[in-house]
């Protein structure tokens, strides 16, 4: 990812020449096709392409950052409806959501972070309280 506070002059990205690169869930044992624009060490900000494949559901889950999807191509579902190319959707910081590409086509998104970015799984959250709890 660039390091937008080590360069000071004005970037470009052609994302259109731009390789696919590989985010890695390890959670959910998939990777994500990116595109990485910038990352800003200082605040986290970060800009990124990705793509979630036909029927690939980013299944409940929550970020300590909030983050923005702005729909290109497909359509975006997510647990609170769909939105097509031209929406912008912002997901506050700390709700718990879902998100992903419909069965029948991929969806590509400009993907933004107001500061660093995690994830954190329902499921992971589930299996910590049961552990805490001495239950199965």
């Amino acid at each position: 990812m660039s390091d937008v506070t080590a360069n000071r002059e004005l970037q470009s990205f052609d994302s259109t020449t731009m390789a696919w690169g590989e985010l890695v869930i390890p959670q959910l044992g998939v990777g994500i096709p990116i595109k990485e624009f910038v990352s800003d060490p200082d605040t986290g900000v970060s800009v990124q392409l990705i793509r979630y494949d036909a029927g690939f559901t980013n299944v409940w889950h929550r970020h300590n950052c909030a983050h923005g999807m702005y729909v290109l191509d497909g359509v975006l579902q997510t647990h609170a409806g769909s939105f097509g190319p031209g929406n912008f959707v912002w997901f506050p910081e700390g709700m718990l959501m879902e998100h992903g590409a419909t069965q029948d086509e991929d969806v590509t998104v400009l993907f933004i972070t107001n500061k660093p970015f995690d994830i954190h799984y329902a499921f992971e959250d589930e299996g910590r309280e049961q552990a805490a709890s001495g239950t199965d």
